[in-house]
């Protein structure tokens, strides 16, 4: 019996870890996990708007900054109409003379569903979720966003663990922007015009 332990531990001594995640994820058919900071930029996709985002394994589903957030009817499906002012984080790149206070971006979406988050010391709340498409790490990922007032917390987005599980993702708690590739994003100028 002893000598079983012994050649499977030697067994199992003889490949590098590496190898055993990679062929593992060769057998699942799923990519290698890639790393990423506790913080990273993310830029999302229909507007090349970059914000800073905390990537928080505490969080089941991703949240976005909005205000005015509204639903509605369109075409007999529920969609959901809110506004990302850029002056409650100043993270887009200047090059001239707008101010972040000065851009204001509307959004509408069809509605993802509803959620119910239970807050400390607060009542409940009932918040819209939408898709949205968005880059990080020079890929271009989508993603489940719950759609909250985050002016008061350092980011405006928060990536929760549907986004890391479903997109093979791993989090360094150590370390933030280690992004290995960056992902193409607009001035707050040309954002500005856009909004126009």
């Amino acid at each position: 019996m002893r000598r079983l332990a012994s050649l499977a531990l030697a067994a199992t001594l003889s490949f590098p870890a590496t190898s055993v995640i990679a062929k593992n994820a060769e057998s699942s058919n799923t990519s290698v996990p890639e790393t990423l900071g506790f913080v990273e930029w993310v830029v999302m996709n229909d507007t090349n708007l970059r914000l800073k985002a905390r990537l928080d394994t505490g969080a089941k589903t991703s949240s976005l900054h909005a205000v005015n957030v509204e639903g509605f009817k369109k075409d007999n499906e529920e969609w959901v109409k809110f506004q990302l002012p850029l002056g409650d984080h100043e993270d887009q790149p200047s090059e001239g003379d707008v101010e972040h206070e000065d851009v204001v971006l509307e959004f509408e979406r069809p509605v993802h569903r509803t959620v119910l988050i239970k807050r400390k010391g607060a009542p409940s709340q009932r918040r819209y979720v939408v898709n949205m498409e968005f880059c990080i790490a020079g890929t271009i990922h989508e993603t489940q966003f719950s759609l909250t007032d985050r002016g008061n917390f350092s980011y405006p987005v928060l990536l929760g663990r549907r986004f890391m599980r479903d997109d093979n993702i791993l989090i360094d708690s150590a370390d933030s922007f280690i992004a290995q590739q960056d992902c193409e994003y607009s001035t707050l100028e040309e954002i500005a015009k856009q909004a126009d």
